[in-house]
């Protein structure tokens, strides 16, 4: 008998994919997804039950299907798809908490894997050139997706010392980028200008969204207990991504680019975010040495070629010379607000 797979958020996109593409796996005999909402597309072969996974009841679902595997879909990066700060915090901490709570009350859970993300190592000056999967944060994210996503992995952490029968795979993936990819880094290289902080040129690593799928097809059969950085071979500097995607930038002092960001955060532009602001300062490097030689997986894509199929999705954006200068006047004014 194969295994029967519980997926948590499958009403967000890479969520109900991913349910869809495992549920083809041959080694899969069930696909359960859960969410708050109902998904918008249909789901195949996935059988959904509308289950809130900060509630108690989760404990119920998880029991009553029988299921051996889960893997957490459920921790969000945009305070907008979660109606406000508070609300996504309660979403990823509250509800990884009780998921972990069902999954230790429930015998025949054999594996769990988590979807997180290089984020966890935070942004700084005084980073390696490459964070490895054993290395803490130089400087611990204070706040945002990034500080929910340490404290996710920590009570992981903590489900897998109390229950060492269960595999616990931790993927740590890079930002996702791809044509259907909608994320703050997404939105933001879809700006029609790009604000860049003046005097830095951070280094990115990018991951295609069907090779994230495919990385959590396979932990999810693979079964290799431990925590992974995954990423697209090689890394791009901001000033080659920018030139790329080939729209203009508009190279600001680190405090312009906060005052800005906010700015296009409060029009819901983008989720420009204070720890974004950091990573695209400082930029951030993982090593991928244990993806290959302990999980077996193999991205399809390296980080260059993964942000050139975001490009042609994009486009240039066609941004004539009388909006560059009007939204340089703007974010002038801007300026002088929050100097006044």
């Amino acid at each position: 008998m194969g295994r029967v797979v519980l997926v948590t958020g499958v009403s967000r996109d890479l969520g109900g994919r991913f349910a869809r593409l495992v549920a083809e796996d041959p080694s899969v005999s069930r696909v359960i997804g859960v969410d708050v909402v109902p998904p918008r597309v249909d789901m195949g072969d996935v059988r959904f039950i509308r289950a809130d996974i900060r509630n108690p009841v989760i404990t119920k679902v998880i029991a009553g299907e029988d299921v051996d595997t889960v893997v957490h879909m459920s921790v969000i990066a945009t305070p907008g798809t979660a109606g406000g700060r508070t609300s996504m915090k309660e979403l990823n901490v509250i509800g990884t908490m009780q998921l972990l709570a069902a999954c230790q009350k429930a015998p025949s859970l054999k594996h769990l894997v988590v979807k997180s993300s290089t984020t966890v190592y935070g942004a700084s000056s005084r980073d390696p050139a490459m964070f490895t999967e054993d290395m803490a944060p130089k400087r611990m994210p204070k706040s945002g997706f990034a500080k929910d996503a340490v404290e996710v992995e920590g009570y992981v952490r903590g489900f897998a010392r109390r229950r060492p029968d269960v595999t616990v795979t931790m993927l740590r993936a890079a930002n996702t980028v791809g044509p259907e990819v909608t994320s703050p880094m997404t939105s933001y290289f879809r700006l029609p200008v790009i604000p860049t902080v003046l005097g830095f040129d951070a280094r990115l690593q990018f991951l295609h969204e069907t090779d994230l799928l495919e990385a959590l097809r396979h932990a999810t059969t693979a079964g290799v207990h431990g925590s992974f950085n995954v990423a697209g071979d090689g890394v791009l500097m901001l000033s080659q991504a920018v030139r790329r995607l080939g729209r203009p930038n508009l190279p600001l002092p680190a405090f312009a680019v906060s005052s800005v960001g906010g700015f296009i955060r409060q029009a819901r532009v983008a989720d420009f975010s204070p720890e974004q602001m950091e990573f695209l300062t400082y930029g951030r490097g993982v090593d991928t040495t244990r993806m290959r030689e302990v999980l077996g997986f193999e991205p399809e894509y390296t980080t260059a070629e993964a942000f050139e199929d975001f490009c042609r999705a994009v486009g240039p954006g066609m941004v004539s010379p009388e909006r560059v200068a009007s939204l340089e006047n703007a974010v002038a004014g801007a300026l002088r607000s929050d100097r006044g």
